[in-house]
């Protein structure tokens, strides 16, 4: 708002050199005040951006992994102590309890419902009857004739008749002159301020009300919307001034960390990485990847050497009877000429060197 809005508005205040001093000087303090804060509030939306973009994304998906992990130890321990709980309470409270309700509640239960039934409900009965017959030949019946033939007869001779021969020959008119002498002094007193209220007005209005109006009509709204004013200047000032700082801190850090970091990360960390991945990494893996192998053949080769020990073993201990036991390796079986086709009633091939007779055991 400039300072022809200003004269627009305070048709009161007319632009004299006091009120521009007044003015320049109120926006150098609010200056000097708003310029520290305006600082901070820039640095502090500065900091929950880089923390928004940099440090929540990664401290979201640890909490979210660790979260999981915990829920997943958590499930699988309550899950087992909840189920052990279960088993005991189960095996010692349980299962008792119920023995205890099914062979020894219900039976006594039963019983109790029976004797009630039978001996008890009759004889409470018999005494309720009895009681009442008592307490109302003891207490009731005198209680009613002294009420009848002695509280309300005194109460109505000795109390109501003299309250209310009281209240018509003694209250009554005594309200009645308390009340006409109540309504004349009103009436004086409504005439009173009658002839004493426009003085009184007057006097509140000179002496009250018209210094109020003009001490806020000439001093506080101008001084007030001067300060306003100076205000929104001044933290447009502080915003300026603030953004040139950032801007300046921004390059001095960009010049002094940004660009070394950059430098020693394209000249030595790039080349350091490859050169650790084709020297080190790259022949380390190749190197696992082979002794892994390796370590697959030699396991399959003791297993397969095991496994001829068991069957040699086997052998030696029971032998190789014409018709082999079921279970262990048969030998190779007899193929007909000519043919790949095994055949299930021929004998069992020749285990001689080549050069044998090959059919020297068949029949």
């Amino acid at each position: 708002m400039d300072d022809r809005e200003h004269r627009q508005l305070d048709r009161y205040a007319p632009e004299t050199a006091s009120n521009r001093l007044l003015r320049v000087v109120v926006r150098i303090v609010v200056l000097v005040v708003v310029l520290p804060v305006r600082v901070v509030w820039d640095l502090a939306v500065a900091g929950g951006q880089v923390c928004r973009r940099v440090l929540l994304p990664p401290a979201g998906r640890a909490l979210t992994a660790l979260a999981d992990g915990a829920g997943w130890v958590l499930e699988r321990l309550f899950g087992g102590i909840g189920w052990v709980l279960g088993w005991l309470i189960g095996t010692l409270v349980l299962r008792p309890l119920r023995r205890l309700y099914t062979s020894v509640l219900t039976p006594l239960g039963h019983g109790l419902r029976w004797t009630g039934t039978t001996l008890l409900v009759p004889a409470a009965r018999a005494l309720g009857t009895g009681l009442v017959r008592l307490v109302v030949l003891l207490l009731v019946r005198p209680a009613a004739g002294l009420w009848r033939y002695v509280i309300v007869p005194a109460v109505r001779h000795g109390l109501v008749a003299p309250s209310a021969w009281l209240y018509a020959n003694l209250l009554t008119p005594l309200g009645h002159g308390t009340a006409w002498v109540l309504n004349r002094l009103v009436r004086g007193l409504a005439a009173t301020g009658r002839g004493l209220g426009p003085a009184v007005a007057w006097l509140v209005t000179t002496l009250l009300v018209t210094p109020l109006v003009r001490t806020y009509r000439h001093l506080l709204a101008p001084a007030g919307r001067e300060i306003a004013a100076a205000f929104e200047v001044a933290w447009r000032i502080a915003g300026y001034v603030s953004r040139a700082v950032g801007r300046a801190l921004a390059t001095i850090a960009r010049y002094l960390i940004g660009a070394p970091a950059s430098w020693a990360y394209r000249t030595v960390c790039t080349p350091v990485g490859h050169f650790l991945r084709d020297t080190v990494w790259a022949p380390a893996r190749r190197a696992g990847a082979e002794a892994g192998r390796a370590a697959r053949a030699a396991l399959s080769t003791a297993r397969e050497t095991v496994r001829q020990a068991r069957r040699d073993a086997w052998r030696a201990l029971v032998g190789t009877p014409a018709g082999e036991r079921s279970g262990e390796p048969r030998g190779i079986p007899a193929r007909t000429l000519g043919s790949t086709t095994t055949v299930p009633s021929a004998a069992q091939a020749s285990e001689t060197p080549l050069g044998g007779d090959p059919f020297a055991k068949q029949g």
